[in-house]
């Protein structure tokens, strides 16, 4: 260190080798701070604030401060708390004083009551800020704040899930870290608007696969009220990976749990901490110690939220294969019933009977009983047949779908309803990511294997655009009255398709197919009513039952006509309840314009501040051609930089630096980054054919 002059830091990162299973991304994609204090100071996370008792007309906050003193003498400090409200008065304040010893940690402990307080929840999400000033011999040395929020949290069998003695059923999504087109990048705006779409979408939930969740996704989720399951680690001793965290979990574990525990304490999102996530070592003794030395350090640090681990029982039992089928065929042979009665017909590992049958068996339940003794929340990764099964065993256990196939949603959520011990589904996933390339994509016969760059297997795109299955999902969840139409690729009518489990249904909302026109085609209507009607230009194509007898869904073959198509939903009950909503798509025409949108119209002059903007290809009427293809240039001036350009195709084999980008599904996207400039951020896109389009976004000081 050279004192009274300038000094420079680096820190450098080589991240070059495989260490996961997916897109990690390399160097510092997340903020780094360098703290300058006073030598009396608050401790850097120093600050802990929870609210043990809630009631209706009162609310007690406890807050707990730790002042850190570097120098040798001793001070007499006071410590001012107040809590402001969201308009920023004060409701309440405390003061306590007392004197530091020179090269000491000192607790302080407040305990604050607020009258008639407003209470945090995914509908509400209230924040209060709790302000603390700190004096040193009557100096004022420094102010911090931490924005909390005042909830109650209870579980248990009977009543599940309650916040402020509502029940609540988790509508949970999991994600990766990485924010598609500008990668592991982690800017607080990206962050914020992921975690907006994902509510707009109907989640109130949130896993964290497999990763401590950034403190800016954090920040977002207490401020749009959507809740967290915050998660330790994908793998403990066990690699699945060369140089992936097992190398290091034994001299690191311990610290790096006490850091995400201490990073979420003053989050009212976050409601659950997991351990981790399809550990391979829970099946065996060591495993299950060391889910109980994790918990137990979680507790240690914070025990007002509920722990539980994302158990796959796959990994459990495949040492177990040959005994499970050996039991089972042997089972049917002395009940004289078929081996496909008894999910005895197994041919591999990979065979839904075979995975059933290991779901159910009593190693398993075996394994699971030692594994979740420390647990409050059993959470099963694609172990559904053991949801409600668990409810006749064991009376007292709260289950979690902690991971789950997104086809599976209408009987996930009939089984989360009906069981009060059943607390949410977790769906692989709510928002696309890179790697685990085509896991969600359908292979058709005859096409040529293309290695992917995304999973596929999102609710939303890499680029925030909503797939069918999430409004497929927000009907099954019953937040969404109005039908919805997707239409499958009449490419692919009738040919041969592999389908994997993470994979819907080969659709997008568009009624524009040039070439197909008298060719058959295949509309899904996804719909809550009793039934509904589809209309090809004015001509009924007849009616169908929906709901949920009918998993929501119905399916028509047609003749594809140009024009617009219509469903109409019945709604039937008595005279006074019967209503019809409808939902509608219309071809577009063949000549294209270039459609620029953005999510926010200003940036602040911050480096940090990011704006997506949206390029589409649309008709006069505003319609999107989703069949329609160009290559779209990017250019730049100003004070923004492009910190990504790209499109959602699962396939796309390029970079998101490239200057110029293929639409996918009539669409592109470009991320881009403020400076520390004021100025404008001007972003041209151009493309043969179509005149080109600019947007100049304001970069300024609020």
């Amino acid at each position: 260190m050279l004192y009274g002059k300038k000094n420079r830091v680096e820190v450098l990162v080589n991240n070059e080798e495989l260490n996961s299973r997916w897109y990690t991304g390399t160097g510092l994609y997340r903020n780094v701070w360098l703290y300058e204090d006073e030598q009396i100071h608050f401790a850097i996370d120093g600050i802990k604030i929870s609210t043990p008792d809630v009631e209706k007309d009162m609310a007690l906050v406890l807050v707990q401060s730790t002042v850190k003193s570097e120098d040798k003498l001793n001070h007499k400090i006071t410590i001012k708390t107040e809590i402001l409200d969201r308009d920023g008065f004060v409701v309440t304040e405390e003061s306590s004083c007392s004197t530091i010893y020179g090269q000491t940690e000192q607790s302080h402990y407040q305990r604050i009551g607020i009258v008639n307080p407003q209470l945090w929840d995914s509908d509400n999400p209230y924040l209060y800020t709790c302000r603390l000033t700190l004096e040193s011999d009557r100096k004022f040395i420094e102010q911090a704040e931490v924005k909390f929020g005042v909830r109650k949290l209870q579980m248990d069998s009977i009543h599940g899930l309650r916040i402020n003695g509502k029940q609540v059923k988790l509508r949970g999504a999991c994600i990766h870290h990485d924010n598609g087109i500008i990668g592991a990048c982690t800017l607080e705006m990206a962050e914020e608007r992921r975690c907006c779409l994902l509510k707009e979408a109907g989640f109130n939930c949130i896993r964290s696969s497999h990763h401590p969740l950034s403190k800016a996704m954090l920040d977002a989720c207490d401020k749009y009220g959507m809740l967290v399951m915050d998660e330790f680690s994908d793998m403990w001793t066990w690699s699945k990976n060369m140089n992936d965290y097992a190398t290091y979990f034994d001299m690191d574990w311990e610290n790096d749990v006490e850091k995400m525990v201490v990073k979420d304490y003053n989050h009212p999102s976050v409601i659950l901490y997991s351990t981790g996530n399809e550990i391979q070592e829970v099946g065996t003794p060591k495993g299950v110690e060391i889910n109980r030395m994790i918990a137990r350090k979680i507790r240690s640090i914070d025990s007002t939220r509920y722990v539980t681990c994302g158990f796959n029982g796959w990994l459990a039992g495949i040492d177990y294969e040959q005994t499970i089928s050996k039991d089972i065929k042997e089972k049917a042979v002395r009940e004289n019933k078929n081996l496909n009665d008894m999910m005895g017909e197994m041919m591999d590992i990979g065979d839904e009977k075979m995975i059933a049958s290991m779901e159910v068996h009593p190693i398993m339940t075996e394994r699971i009983d030692a594994f979740m003794g420390c647990l409050d929340v059993a959470g099963y990764n694609y172990l559904t047949l053991r949801h409600e099964m668990d409810r006749e065993r064991k009376s007292h256990r709260v289950v979690l779908g902690s991971e789950t196939f997104p086809c599976d949603i209408p009987e996930l959520w009939e089984i989360v309803k009906r069981n009060n011990h059943v607390i949410g589904d977790m769906t692989w996933t709510g928002y696309d990511y890179l790697g685990e390339a085509g896991l969600g994509t359908i292979k058709f016969e005859g096409e040529k294997e293309i290695i992917g760059r995304t999973s596929w297997s999102g609710d939303i795109d890499i680029t925030g655009k909503r797939r069918p299955v999430s409004y497929f999902r927000e009907i099954v969840y019953g937040i969404r009255k109005a039908p919805y139409i997707a239409v499958e690729d009449p490419a692919h009518f009738g040919i041969k398709q592999q389908k994997s489990k993470w994979a819907f249904e080969d659709s997008i909302p568009s009624w524009t197919w040039k070439g197909y026109e008298g060719k058959t085609i295949i509309v899904d209507v996804y719909s809550a009513s009793d039934e509904v009607e589809l209309f090809i230009n004015g001509k009924s194509q007849g009616k169908k039952q929906t709901g949920e007898k009918k998993r929501f869904t119905a399916k028509y073959e047609v003749t594809y006509e140009p024009g617009t198509i219509l469903v109409k939903a019945y709604y039937i009950g008595n005279k006074s309840q019967e209503f019809i909503l409808t939902d509608e798509i219309h071809t577009a025409e063949e000549k294209v314009n270039l459609e620029i949108s953005s999510n926010i119209t200003e940036l602040r002059p911050n480096g940090s501040d990011i704006a997506f903007i949206t390029v589409e290809l649309c008709d006069k009427n505003g319609i999107v051609n989703m069949q329609a293809k160009k290559d779209i240039r990017i250019e730049a001036q100003g004070v923004g930089v492009v910190q990504g350009y790209g499109n959602a195709d699962p396939y796309f084999q390029g970079t998101y630096q490239q200057k110029t980008i293929p639409t996918f599904e009539g669409r592109v996207q470009a991320a881009i980054r403020a400076s520390y400039e004021e100025g404008e951020a001007i972003v041209r896109f151009m493309t043969e054919g179509c005149a080109s389009v600019e947007m100049k976004i304001p970069v300024k000081k609020c």
